[in-house]
């Protein structure tokens, strides 16, 4: 361990020739052409073993890191659409439908504030095996509606769920929020996806372990320092810690400072799991072309006293302009 500790751009720089040797070596389950274009640069979030110990002072420093064979989710790997429509239960669950691949987060309790205010997905609750029915059925036929499904696993997962759930290895977690002096775990949400679905970059308020167990899915992650480029909606509008900016086309006239804008990306698969630190920014992609992807998220309330990312002061005002409101 470095004597003035580690930084994510340092341990960029020692990981970057073994982990492209290790490219050649081994076969990653994605290609480059699943990707899609943006027009800023990027650098690679260090991947490590979750027992090295550079791994654990960038979770202490907040910094972000992909974490291998912790097992976290081992037990659910088998997850697929058919084991869970076999499984999951009768609850009902939030799935959000699109006409477009972006799926912008939106808080329906703030849209009386904004009368106008459209959002370009729509929540429904549906049974799972409804959802899975309209999935295939959409990708039998084409066309450019997309779902998302987004729900807490909670206390209606059947019971083979219910064992895969404390298969997890809760050990090593709990160990991971007493050492970093977390809150409490806040919720696991399930998330499942059709190939190319996009979340665009918003920020959360808790610190996140990004679990991925189907597919492969691209993650780009901001500093909070970066907060004046991505431009986010004011605090009281529905997207309240979403950015206003279109990451696939720009407007650098309203938004000039997203010019400057630079990220840490990585592809996760299954196993791997991503801590993004609270305030993070966060963009999230289900490669094209690449299946359906499933994901669980870890989220644990942050210390009181973050040793270094803060809770931005002040958000963007719509248009761009950087009047503060």
């Amino acid at each position: 361990m470095a004597e003035a500790g580690v930084s994510a751009a340092e341990v960029v720089t020692e990981t970057r020739r073994a982990g492209e040797e290790e490219a050649k070596l081994l076969s990653p389950g994605w290609s480059e052409s699943q990707l899609r274009s943006y027009h800023f640069q990027t650098r690679q979030i260090p991947r490590l073993h979750h027992s090295d110990p550079r791994a654990e002072e960038l979770i202490d420093n907040e910094e972000p890191v992909v974490l291998t064979d912790t097992n976290l989710v081992h037990s659910a790997l088998k997850w697929d659409l058919d084991y869970l429509k076999e499984n999951i239960g009768n609850g009902d669950f939030s799935v959000y439908s699109a006409n477009s691949h972006k799926f912008l987060y939106y808080d329906e309790k703030k849209m009386a504030n904004f009368k106008t205010f459209k959002p370009k997905s729509v929540r429904q609750e549906m049974k799972f095996p409804e959802f899975v029915e309209k999935l295939r059925d959409i990708e039998q036929r084409g066309g450019d509606e997309r779902l998302y499904l987004q729900q807490t696993l909670n206390d209606t997962v059947g019971r083979k769920i219910v064992v895969d759930f404390l298969g997890f290895n809760w050990n090593w977690i709990n160990k991971q929020q007493t050492k970093h002096g977390w809150g409490q775990l806040t919720s696991n949400l399930l998330l499942i996806g059709m190939e190319g679905n996009v979340t665009p970059a918003h920020y959360d308020e808790q610190q996140n372990f990004f679990a991925q167990i189907k597919g492969y899915k691209r993650c780009i992650l901001f500093p909070p320092e970066q907060f004046e480029c991505l431009y986010p909606y004011p605090v009281h509008h529905p997207c309240d810690r979403q950015s206003q900016v279109d990451f696939e086309n720009p407007d650098l006239e309203r938004f000039p400072n997203f010019r400057n804008v630079h990220g840490y990306e990585t592809v996760v698969g299954p196993g791997d799991v991503l801590y993004i630190p609270m305030y993070w920014w966060h963009h999230i992609e289900s490669l094209m072309d690449g299946g359906t992807t499933i994901t669980v998220n870890f989220w644990y309330k942050g210390c009181a006293h973050s040793k270094k990312n803060r809770i931005p002061t002040e958000s963007t005002p719509e248009g761009g302009n950087n009047e503060k409101h």
